[in-house]
């Protein structure tokens, strides 16, 4: 069933409205009831949404992601690196490298080869921000693991790019048909370089503007302007447009004096964007995948939790964090989307053979944590005592 563009968008941002409320009365994230809303209206059950349609506003999903990485970069605030350390380095890359080891490990164990479980086993560094952005955000969340989680969310674009960069070298090496490892980390750190960079660059250049405009639909002229530039650099230039927007989003949050002023404009127009970004998230969850992943599906969904726990609570220990890090933080973690999904394309390059099953999987993987993470999610911070109520 296909309508016109404005009414389907018209229908995504009721049924996640709805949904949304259905969630709250359940005590669950809103962000679980947009997800399912979109599952319930997409093509895998209602059909109210097509694939074509999907495809054709993806632009949605990069202006919300635009959004949520640069509110992200907002964080990085060199007086707070300077109060915590190097903390939130390691434990974002040791909850990366251990998702990694334990999922690549199991897959080994259970038969699989080698090259399969490195390139399939490095996905499950990544971890989508979004949607635990939109727990903290709903619930007013604040304390140390809050603090923590939003540093280490942001860390692990990076490290997940390095280390899947890594396994895909060394699996063409095993598999005699990759260029060599340094070849192979070339293009990853380069586009991590490049949009630190380019990102940087657009801040100091959003600040000059800033100065001159005050009024509140100036700045949100600004906002828009310089996510959207920056998205469409990163695209250009083939450079990763979290990281970019993230950089510049720390920029301003480390040299312009109405960086509270901003954050508070996003806040006040980007809820309809992220419910159109999750409802969309949701439409592309698709069930049909679920019977196909078998025991190589079950062993990354479980094996990557187990990861990234075990990774996250190693380095609070090791840095001395708070004791609500060490425990609660690692559980954050869960969620997995679209860096995910373009590393399971990506992987088809290496293990060309086993690319429909590594689709699969992290298809499932998906539709998995993405339901079940915001919930997750809440009840850690509700437990760390960092959301007060229900």
């Amino acid at each position: 069933m296909t309508l016109n563009t404005l009414l389907d968008l018209a229908i995504m941002i009721f049924a996640g409205m709805f949904c949304g409320r259905m969630a709250k009365h359940l005590h669950l994230p809103n962000v679980t009831g947009y997800l399912v809303a979109g599952l319930l209206i997409g093509p895998s059950v209602l059909g109210l949404l097509s694939d074509d349609f999907l495809e054709a506003t993806s632009i949605i999903s990069d202006v919300a992601l635009g959004f949520i990485a640069f509110s992200i970069g907002n964080e990085f605030k060199l007086s707070y690196f300077k109060r915590v350390g190097v903390a939130p380095i390691v434990i974002a890359c040791l909850e990366s490298l251990f998702a990694v080891l334990f999922v690549v490990l199991g897959l080994i164990i259970s038969g699989q080869s080698v090259p399969f479980s490195l390139v399939l086993g490095a996905i499950a560094a990544a971890t989508a921000p979004a949607a635990t952005i939109m727990v903290i955000k709903q619930y007013r969340a604040k304390g140390p693991v809050t603090e923590s989680l939003l540093s280490v969310v942001a860390i692990d674009d990076a490290t997940a790019l390095i280390l899947f960069s890594l396994a895909v070298a060394i699996a063409q090496t095993l598999t005699n048909s990759g260029a060599g490892l340094g070849a192979a980390l070339l293009s990853p750190l380069k586009e991590i370089g490049g949009a630190i960079v380019v990102g940087a660059i657009l801040g100091f250049i959003f600040l000059i503007p800033l100065r001159f405009f005050k009024k509140q639909g100036n700045r949100l002229s600004l906002i828009v302007g310089f996510i959207f530039a920056g998205l469409g650099l990163a695209k250009w230039l083939g450079l990763s447009n979290l990281l970019l927007c993230m950089a510049m989003g720390a920029v301003i949050a480390n040299f312009s004096p109405d960086v509270g002023k901003l954050m508070d404009i996003c806040d006040s127009v980007t809820p309809p964007i992220f419910m159109l970004f999750f409802v969309a998230s949701g439409a592309d969850l698709k069930l049909s995948v679920l019977p196909t992943v078998g025991i190589i599906g079950i062993i990354y969904i479980i094996l990557r939790v187990v990861g990234k726990i075990f990774g996250a609570s190693l380095g609070g220990i090791l840095c001395k964090c708070d004791k609500s890090v060490r425990k609660y933080l690692g559980p954050c973690l869960l969620p997995q989307a679209g860096v995910a999904i373009g590393l399971s394309l990506a992987a088809g390059v290496a293990v060309p053979e086993h690319a429909p099953q590594i689709r699969a999987v992290i298809l499932c993987a998906t539709l998995v944590y993405e339901l079940i993470g915001p919930a997750i999610t809440k009840l850690s911070l509700k437990k760390a005592g960092e959301i007060s109520g229900k």
